[in-house]
């Protein structure tokens, strides 16, 4: 006996559903270790593109500019910052194209140890 309630293509197709969502969610929210973010490099790629003024240290040397060593602009998520050096803010230029999401996140791994 079958119950209707339950009808397997029904269950079929929203279980091939979640499993889509769930096996999508684990791809982008949980990358590998090859996608693990690089101090080191993140560090020279900040002396090379950002150290001038944001200054080697992370203290500020152009007025306005984010004082790095007190975390200033660094209080949000990665994603938050990895927007805003994509796109630029107030005076910082845009880095799209110029340094790939991988490398933001270096940067920002770095910036995190500098207070």
């Amino acid at each position: 006996m079958t119950n209707k309630i339950f009808s397997l293509p029904k269950y079929s197709r929203l279980r091939n559903a979640l499993l889509g969502l769930t096996v999508s969610f684990i791809l982008v929210f949980n990358p590998d270790s090859s996608q693990a973010a690089d101090t080191v490099k993140g560090g020279q790629l900040y002396a090379l593109h950002c150290a001038l003024c944001h200054g080697v240290s992370g203290i500020s040397v152009m007025p306005n500019a984010p004082n790095l060593a007190k975390n200033e602009g660094l209080l949000q998520p990665d994603l938050s910052v990895l927007a805003s050096i994509k796109n630029g803010k107030d005076a910082m230029p845009a880095f799209n194209g110029i340094l790939s999401d991988q490398d933001i996140l270096d940067v920002i791994v770095y910036l995190r140890t500098l207070n």
